[in-house]
């Protein structure tokens, strides 16, 4: 391995940690650059070995399977000596505790990696996926459900709180071997065990948690078909009333005939008619409000499971935005300084903010300089892409949206006429305008503090009967001028004020 000095653009820490996922379709690979609260992947690569194909009528793995699967695990192995990986952890699931053959699986695996192979129960799987969902969304509340190639796994989330999980045997491969490839036959199947579920009970009303690669085929198979501006998995909402016809069109027309059906890739086509029959099925019985893709499950609960305590309560959003914040921004702590200032500066506009704006608010302000490299005129879309397609976790669609908008609106100025209609067709109107708001803010805290610290918080934004006033030091007086007068200006015009800078202290 060759060594080199810390990259700047890597966050020193433990050292690079991976999770190898034996699943019963495909077997992956995810090294992470940390242990961290929102670990950022370095690298991800899956191989579909089919593991579970036939094992319900066999009872065995596959030669030809096994020998894909351990091939694929040879370079995995590999990879992580190359990546300097210095812990691995190795899990598989339902194909091979099933197979009669399984243990034999397992020890040519641990020869291969070098360490132990954790062989996860059907609960510990459905445990480890739900726990995904609470390190991947802020305050889950409904139903996650896992389908992988052999099973299904349903767990009751509400915020950190994980019920007991349920598996069933509706994985996409094992439902096609029990069905004998007959998709009536498979429908009968899916529905009489979710009519046997008494996790499904607690949905009503709520969100379904969707986790797996054929669901997440299936999500961005929907956003084809609708032109869908976000091309961000995490996230993705499917509202049900909206979705049955869609789902149902998955299984009652061959694949091929499918609209867009190019947008799935060839290997996840043939599960795609059985992952959304599953879904219907879990639709019909269990009368969620929403369907949401998580792109966390399985490894990523895992890997937060093994988190101290404090690690765990941070707030997943906040802690990926000053990770970026630290790697791109010219100064830091002078973006920490902008939450709290920016807060006292929304009350004087009498703007008022819920715990979530209060919080994306936060989470823009150690955003809004990370584009500052970028040529001048770029710099806006520059950052609302960046920050609209960052991997970010904790955070919805239309909260993404807010993200981006308040930084274009900052560097681009508070129009849209260049702003294109991608995502003003997902953010709320209340969203936007505490967006512009935001950003003219920015635009005034800026041009006081040039982007260093310690300056922000000796200064003031002050409301007075008609009229906004920026409070500057009589030391920092010299700071007035026209540009800061202009910008102070459109500020107070957002709210129907006069404005104007006064020198007091």
């Amino acid at each position: 391995m060759i060594i080199e000095p810390d990259a700047p653009g890597r966050i020193a820490g433990y050292g690079p940690v991976a999770v190898i996922d034996i699943g019963s379709n495909s077997v992956r690979l995810v090294v992470y650059e940390r242990m961290a609260r929102s670990p950022t992947p370095l690298f991800n690569e899956k191989v579909l070995a089919g593991l579970g194909e036939g094992v319900a009528t066999s009872r065995r793995l596959s030669d030809a399977s096994v020998d894909k699967a351990l091939s694929a695990l040879r370079r995995f192995a590999a990879l992580c000596r190359q990546i300097g990986v210095v812990e691995l952890s190795v899990l598989a699931t339902a194909a091979t505790r099933e197979a009669e053959n399984g243990s034999k699986f397992i020890a040519k695996v641990r020869d291969i990696c070098g360490c132990d192979v954790t062989v996860l129960t059907g609960p510990a799987e459905a445990y480890y996926a739900a726990l995904g969902v609470v390190d991947g969304f802020e305050t889950p509340e409904g139903v996650a459900g896992d389908l992988g190639g052999g099973s299904l796994e349903l767990t009751n989330v509400r915020g950190s709180r994980i019920g007991d999980g349920e598996t069933f045997p509706l994985g996409g491969l094992r439902l096609k071997d029990d069905s004998g490839g007959d998709l009536k036959a498979a429908k009968k199947i899916a529905r009489a065990a979710l009519e046997s579920s008494k996790v499904i009970r607690h949905l009503e009303g709520r969100t379904f948690y969707a986790i797996g690669g054929t669901w997440r085929s299936i999500a961005k198979l929907h956003m084809r078909q609708t032109g869908y501006p976000l091309h961000v998995m995490h996230g993705y909402t499917l509202e049900t009333d909206r979705s049955r016809d869609f789902l149902k069109s998955l299984y009652r027309q061959p694949v091929a005939s499918i609209d867009s059906i190019d947008a799935v890739s060839k290997q996840r086509q043939p599960l795609l008619a059985y992952g959304g029959l599953v879904l219907s099925e879990l639709v019909r019985a269990g009368k969620p409000d929403r369907i949401v893709i998580s792109a966390l499950g399985l490894r990523e609960g895992f890997l937060y499971s093994r988190l101290p305590a404090e690690e765990q309560e941070k707030n997943a959003l906040i802690a990926a935005a000053r990770e970026l914040c630290f790697l791109r921004s010219r100064s830091p702590a002078h973006s920490e300084e902008l939450i709290a200032w920016t807060g006292d500066a929304m009350k004087a506009l009498g703007i008022d903010e819920t715990k979530e704006e209060e919080r994306l608010r936060a989470a823009s302000c150690l955003l809004a300089d990370i584009g500052w490299r970028a040529h001048p005129d770029y710099r806006g879309e520059q950052s609302l892409n960046i920050i609209a397609h960052a991997g970010f976790v904790g955070v919805d669609h239309p909260g993404r949206a807010y993200l981006g908008l308040s930084v274009y609106y900052r560097h681009s100025g508070l129009s849209d006429d260049e702003l294109g209609p991608g995502l003003r067709e997902i953010v709320p109107t209340r969203y936007k305008e505490r967006a512009r708001a935001l950003a003219a803010i920015f635009r005034v805290a800026y041009l006081v503090s040039a982007s260093m610290p310690g300056v922000v918080p000796r200064t003031a934004l002050r409301r007075t009967e008609n009229e906004l006033q920026l409070v500057l030091p009589p030391d920092l007086s010299e700071l007035a001028g026209g540009r800061l007068e202009t910008r102070l200006k459109q500020l107070a015009a957002l709210v129907g004020l006069e404005s104007r800078i006064v020198i007091d202290g």
